[in-house]
């Protein structure tokens, strides 16, 4: 497999950085498991114990409560499998799958490695990713849902359990040793957390902010105190507007 991708260093190959929460899927996943809880709600002192940047800690707790009240994994998978994909992600990932040949994809995410492993596997969506890079999370002995931090750095930036321009380097970096560079990189995300690997991008790169969403926010602000992001900025609405974008690169 690594002869192949070798081999392919001179052809033209797209690296597609997604993110996971309201842009693969239309919702926050770590809140929409909240619909497994008694009465479908948090007790407020739960709700209120969330301190900024660090959401890991607060669904630790989240999911302790859950195990607590006895819901259980299948309850669980069965709830999260309801998810809506955001408005034309469906065909997106559809049509990413049959040129894999072209583009190599991957998820970078504040999410969980179980919630994103059962959304992808139930829509079979799982082989359009090359790999998912978010917070590791398993069921204990007891089973109970347990959700760890993802790496530590030291981004002033970002949630401290996750740096998301320190993973897209490190994925760069390792890329390159193994012989494959990227004619392009593509960032599509919505979030906060999503500013510092797009201001990471260059000049050929381009970043898709969902529209009304935190990033294209924050990447107006940055325009308008006169230090612009590097990359080009393409704003999507519908997923089809990315999947117009990709058939343009094919085409040229």
């Amino acid at each position: 497999m690594e002869k192949l991708v070798s081999a392919q260093t001179d052809a033209m190959k797209f690296l597609l950085v997604f993110d996971f929460d309201h842009t693969i899927i239309d919702e926050n996943s770590d809140t929409w498991i909240v619909k497994c809880a008694p009465e479908r709600k948090l007790p407020n002192g739960l709700r209120n114990s969330y301190q900024p940047g660090h959401w890991t800690e607060y669904m630790g707790r989240v999911f302790v409560y859950l195990g607590d009240n006895g819901v259980k994994e299948d309850e669980m998978k069965r709830t999260m499998t309801t998810i809506p994909f955001t408005a034309g992600m469906i065909d997106l990932l559809g049509f990413i799958g049959e040129n894999k040949e072209l583009f190599d994809c991957i998820i970078v995410s504040d999410s969980n490695t179980v919630f994103i492993d059962w959304i992808l596997k139930a829509a079979d969506f799982h082989k359009v990713f090359d790999e998912v890079f978010t917070n590791p999370a398993a069921f204990s002995s007891t089973g109970y849902l347990t959700v760890q931090h993802f790496h530590a750095h030291h981004c002033t930036k970002c949630p401290k359990n996750l740096c998301k321009r320190k993973v897209l380097k490190e994925f760069l970096d390792k890329q390159l040793e193994r012989g494959v560079s990227y004619t392009q990189i593509i960032y599509i995300g919505d979030g906060g957390n999503d500013l510092c690997p797009v201001t990471f991008l260059k000049k050929n790169d381009i970043a898709m902010p969902r529209q009304g969403y935190t990033l294209e926010k924050r990447i107006s602000q940055l325009a308008q105190s006169l230090s612009p992001v590097q990359c080009s900025v393409l704003v999507w609405s519908s997923a089809i507007d990315i999947m117009s974008y990709l058939k343009s690169l094919i085409k040229e």
